[in-house]
């Protein structure tokens, strides 16, 4: 599985963050359409179409790694964050 992660060929990436839910989602094609999920770990979740990774959910996100994922904001109105990296 990490294998598909490092063999992606995704000219954009979709990130979106839900700060309530301290979840990270990473989509590698729109719309988001995958036909299985893969757990990683408790806290990784790959999602797939056919053979193709689509995306990735971190859950946890704030506390994964280092300084984890993504850093808490303080709480605002607007609670999710979302951009695409190219």
């Amino acid at each position: 599985m990490a294998s598909d992660l490092l063999r992606l060929s995704a000219q954009h990436v979709w990130v979106d963050y839900d700060a309530e839910a301290d979840v990270l989602y990473m989509s590698f094609r729109r719309p988001q359409r995958a036909t299985r999920t893969v757990e990683l770990d408790e806290d990784t979740l790959v999602r797939k179409d056919g053979q193709t990774v689509v995306g990735v959910t971190i859950l946890n996100a704030s506390t994964r790694g280092p300084g984890g994922i993504v850093r808490r904001a303080p709480r605002t109105k607007h609670r999710r964050r979302t951009g695409c990296v190219r």
